[in-house]
């Protein structure tokens, strides 16, 4: 794990988001204590669990970014889910335990891919010989002939002499293949190889034998049975490459250490996201869809209180995965959850809505900001653009007001008032290829006249 301080992984969060400084600083403590937590003498580490956290704040204002910025942070197994995806047994929908295999699989995913990096440099020599085994003929066998042990004749000495010399020129005439092969020469080459066919069945075949995830599950069983099969294919060298180091690397690694690393990732290290908590929060109506609500948090308790779920890799424990709820709660309120569930979720942090000062942050500061994304975009096209400082903060003043006068749907709101003020730009984008596009306040609110148009109406309605 990496020895991030509290105070580097708040730093590291604010280049890619604004503001909202006392839910970077919960989950930065949250994160390390994970850290303390596998340095303490097992007896104790075993009775130290995480401390869950909710976060409550309009849409937009950065609660999945924070999570998963924070679980890539620390290459930690992470995933998202809507809590509203899940319902009580008996109604439509996935079974909660789904969330622990979906993490999983994320889990395998990253060791795999880890450990395929480590090989890389293996897998590529081992595919360039099966390129050239490919490009170049296989040594043509002759038809063997009785042994005489008592005699050797001059043919026999002869055709060993010959065989030595087809077998040098052959060595000659493959290195000569192989630096033409480094070279890139070869790479639109056409070639004839042998890949896998797979013959499993759809889940669309096995329908109706239970939910998603079980349809899955015996995907995998019963496609594990049928042997595979190989088909001759042509393709070009350079395809045939990358065929051949994912083979390669594929047989490299050791699936089974890759499943125990992933499985202990999970366990020590794995953030669940929970977003919508809100949604299934309040008081039973009776009917209706809110039937389920109370019956969807109870399905959650004991993933969150800690139990071992089975998967097709093995069992997996849930008690120390740290969990990040998140809702708007506009509607409910966190008291309105169940109380078991309030007590595991003992930290709660209420983000701010963003003001017009962070919009023209957003735009600006980090590192992945929305301007820079559409200047990069259209240098593509050979456009430059020019954003002038009084273009930001008007734009940062339209989106605000925007969100003051619509619903409110934070950052997400720049995105529209982005793409509606570059819409003609991108669309003439080749045309206007070595052009300097300066965007100013003119430019602006001529092509946002619209939206000010509209914003400026609603001062007058009540």
């Amino acid at each position: 794990m990496v020895e991030y301080t509290p105070k580097e992984i708040v730093r590291e969060l604010d280049r890619y988001i604004v503001g909202q400084y006392k839910a970077k600083r919960a989950v930065a403590i949250a994160l390390r204590n994970r850290y303390r937590r596998s340095r303490l003498d097992e007896k104790l580490r075993e009775e130290i669990t995480p401390k869950n956290i909710i976060m409550m704040g309009p849409t937009g204002v950065g609660k999945t970014e924070i999570a998963r910025r924070l679980a890539k942070l620390v290459n930690a197994p992470f995933i998202k889910v809507e809590a509203t995806k899940f319902t009580e047994v008996g109604y439509v929908g996935r079974d909660v335990e789904s969330m622990i295999r979906d993490l999983t699989e994320a889990a395998i995913r990253m060791v795999k891919s880890a450990r395929m990096s480590e090989v890389r440099e293996k897998a590529q020599l081992a595919a360039e010989e099966r390129i050239l085994d490919a490009l170049l003929p296989s040594r043509r066998k002759k038809a063997s002939s009785p042994v005489n042990f008592f005699f050797q004749t001059s043919d026999e000495d002869g055709s060993e002499e010959d065989n030595a010399k087809e077998e040098d020129s052959m060595a000659n005439t493959r290195e000569k293949f192989r630096l033409r092969l480094r070279t890139g020469k070869l790479e639109d080459t056409i070639i004839e190889i042998d890949v896998e066919e797979s013959h499993s069945p759809s889940v669309g075949m096995i329908s109706g034998m239970g939910n998603e995830d079980m349809l899955l599950q015996i995907q995998d069983v019963v496609g594990s049975i049928f042997p595979k099969k190989t088909k001759r294919k042509k393709v070009t060298v350079s395809e045939a490459r990358k065929i051949f180091e994912q083979e390669e690397a594929q047989k490299l690694i050791d699936m089974d250490e890759v499943v125990d690393e992933a499985i202990q990732a999970v366990e020590q290290r794995g953030i669940i996201f929970l977003d919508e908590i809100d949604k299934i929060a309040g008081k039973e109506m009776g009917q209706g869809p809110d039937v389920s609500r109370e019956g969807v948090q109870r399905d959650i308790l004991p993933i969150v209180e800690g139990t071992t779920v089975m998967t097709k890799y093995g069992p997996v424990r849930t008690d120390y995965i740290l969990f990040i709820a998140a809702g708007a709660f506009h509607v409910s309120k966190v008291s309105d959850l169940i109380p078991e569930l309030q007590g595991r979720f003992p930290i709660r942090v209420e983000l701010e809505s963003l003001s017009e000062e962070d919009f023209k942050r957003i735009l600006t500061q980090p590192e992945n900001a929305l301007i820079k994304q559409h200047i990069a975009l259209m240098q593509v096209e050979g456009v430059k653009l020019d954003f002038t400082e009084d273009a930001v903060d008007e734009l940062a003043r339209v989106s605000f007001l925007m969100n003051l006068t619509k619903e409110n749907i934070g950052a997400r709101r720049l995105h529209t008032v982005m793409e509606m003020l570059l819409e003609e730009i991108s669309f003439y984008a080749e045309d206007k290829s070595g052009a300097t596009i300066t965007v100013d306040r003119a430019y602006v609110q001529q092509n946002l006249k619209g939206l000010i148009k509209e914003n400026d109406l609603h001062k007058y309605i009540l």
